[in-house]
């Protein structure tokens, strides 16, 4: 089972309107002009932008992926998968989770990391600690938790596919031998990446969590920062109030 799910009314009804997704997206555009200036402005901050490719894609997932019954999102610029300096002293081969920048990063050798965008579990629900990918699992089927289903109109069962909410990749966090019920995974609903609505679970695009399944190890460690924690420099919320002028 796995404490994931939509954050929906029903099973494909979304809960955002439509005017407040235009709203949202008028917000994204506006902080990302901000994010822009003061990452500019600040002249520390070291980001390139990593090149998405379907190299490391399946026959399966680009069957799978090219009939995805979901709309193609425009992810915002700064959480799109990007190499940047860390500042942290994990150690490579880590998965560090900031849920208050709404960032994965995947540590690398000599100060660096890649950064990706990601979807996190709302403040009530949302995990925090450390745990180790346990299992490891390619377009996942779902089965809801009860505490799932009495909050949701949700299936007891979706099958792997592009419209399951699991996405194209899972890795399943253990603490020990017991399985903490969380994972980080794919989704159905890219529109949200950069948002706080999740069941507790890390969302990344199909993209990007084929990218980090690829790299990662069963046994990795994975660091979850609690909500109030994160100090990533790159926060977007942090570099654009830093630059804001005051009234």
């Amino acid at each position: 089972m796995a404490n994931c799910g939509f954050k929906t009314c029903g099973f494909f009804g979304y809960e955002m309107s439509r005017e407040k997704s235009r709203g949202r997206q008028a917000m994204a555009a506006r902080g990302l002009a901000i994010i822009t200036i003061g990452l500019m402005l600040g002249g520390c901050f070291q980001s390139t932008l990593a090149p998405t490719s379907e190299a490391s894609f399946k026959p399966r997932d680009k069957e799978l992926l090219a009939n995805a019954p979901y709309r193609k999102a425009d992810i915002p610029s700064q959480y799109q998968r990007h190499i940047v300096t860390y500042h942290r002293k994990e150690a490579p081969g880590t998965i560090v989770v900031d849920s208050d920048a709404r960032f994965l990063y995947y540590v690398l050798p000599d100060g660096k990391a890649i950064r990706y965008g990601v979807t996190v579990g709302e403040e009530a629900l949302a995990w925090s600690g450390v745990a180790k990918v346990g299992r490891k699992e390619e377009w996942p089927a779902w089965t809801p938790t009860d505490a799932i289903k009495k909050r949701e109109e949700v299936p007891s069962y979706v099958a792997p596919g592009p419209h399951n909410p699991m996405g194209a990749r899972a890795l399943y966090l253990y603490d020990g031998n017991r399985d903490t019920l969380y994972r980080i995974h794919g989704t159905n609903q890219p529109e949200y990446i950069g948002d706080a609505i999740s069941s507790g679970c890390i969302r990344m695009t199909n993209e990007d969590v084929i990218d980090l399944y690829n790299r990662v190890k069963q046994g990795t460690y994975v660091v979850v920062l609690a909500p109030g924690q994160g100090d990533s420099p790159y926060n977007p919320q942090r570099v654009a109030a830093a630059h804001m002028t005051p009234d």
